[in-house]
C-alpha cells in the first residue's frame, strides 16, 4: 500500500470510529445546543459577506465542490450571499461553474454588496418562492445542459416546506453529486431555542428528509461526512444521489 493509500485508510477508520461514537454524537448536539444562546453560526464571514453556517459544514461543502467540480452549484436561501459567494470562489479555483441562489426576499442592500463584490461573475440571482412554478422553471433553464449539479436546501425550515423543495429539487442533482438539506440538527434542538419559530422538534428538514429518504430510492445518507465534521448543523442531511 503507497503512503497516500495508507493515509486515506487510517482517515476512513478514525471517520468511521467516530461515528460509531453515542458519546461523540451527543457531545456534539451539546455544542449546537449551548452556543445556540449565543448566535454563534452568525459569527463568520467569507470574503468579506456574512456567511451564516458553521466553519466544519463550509469545509465540508469545499471539500464536495472540489471533488466534484460542477458546473453549477443551487442555493435556496440566499440571506447575506455569503454562501452564494463562498461557493463563487470555490468555483473560481476550479475554473468552472456558476451559482444560482433563490430568495423569496432578497434585501436591497445584500442584492447590492453581492452584485459589487468580485466573485459575482459567477453568481445569478432569483427573487421568489423557491418552489413556486415561476422560480422551477427559470431553475429548469439555468440547469438545463449542466453535466453536474449540487443542490443545497437553506431556505424556510418548516417540514412541508423541506419536503417540497426535496422533491422539486432532487431531480436537478446529476448521479454522484449531492443534495445537502441543512439545520436537520433542529430535531436536536433544545425547545427554548425554537419557541418563536415555525419550525420545531418533529417539524424540520431531518423529518423531511426521512419521508423523502422512505420514497426516494436514488438517494442516501452520506453518514461519513456528518461522522467526520461532528459539529455540524446538517446531521445526516448530507445526501448522495446514487442513481
Amino acid at each position: 500500500m503507497d503512503k497516500t493509500r495508507k493515509f486515506e485508510t487510517e482517515r476512513e477508520q478514525r471517520i468511521k470510529a467516530l461515528g460509531d461514537s453515542e458519546e461523540y454524537a451527543r457531545l456534539g448536539y451539546d455544542f449546537v445546543n449551548k452556543t445556540a444562546r449565543h448566535k454563534y453560526s452568525y459569527n463568520f464571514s467569507w470574503l468579506g459577506r456574512p456567511i451564516i453556517q458553521f466553519p466544519q459544514d463550509m469545509v465540508a461543502m469545499q471539500e464536495i465542490i472540489w471533488d466534484l467540480r460542477p458546473d453549477l452549484v443551487i442555493e435556496t436561501g440566499i440571506a447575506h450571499g455569503g454562501s452564494l459567494i463562498f461557493y463563487a470562489s470555490i468555483l473560481e479555483m476550479t475554473g468552472k461553474g456558476r451559482v444560482l441562489g433563490i430568495d423569496i426576499d432578497i434585501r436591497d442592500h445584500n442584492r447590492t454588496a453581492i452584485e459589487k463584490h468580485s466573485m459575482y461573475s459567477r453568481i445569478t440571482m432569483i427573487e421568489g418562492s423557491s418552489t413556486s412554478a415561476e422560480v422551477l422553471e427559470q431553475v429548469e433553464k439555468e440547469a438545463a445542459g449542466c453535466e453536474t449539479v449540487l443542490v443545497a436546501l437553506d431556505s424556510n425550515h418548516t417540514h412541508d416546506h423541506v419536503l417540497e423543495e426535496l422533491n422539486a429539487y432532487s431531480k436537478f442533482v446529476t448521479p454522484g453529486s449531492y443534495l445537502v438539506v441543512f439545520d436537520t440538527v433542529i430535531e436536536y434542538m433544545d425547545e427554548e431555542y425554537l419557541k418563536d419559530r415555525p419550525w420545531s422538534k418533529g417539524n424540520n428538514p431531518m423529518t423531511a428528509v426521512q419521508q423523502f429518504l422512505e420514497s426516494n430510492s436514488h438517494f442516501q445518507t452520506a453518514p461519513s461526512i456528518s461522522d467526520k465534521l461532528l459539529i455540524t448543523v446538517a446531521p445526516d442531511g448530507y445526501l448522495k444521489r446514487i442513481s
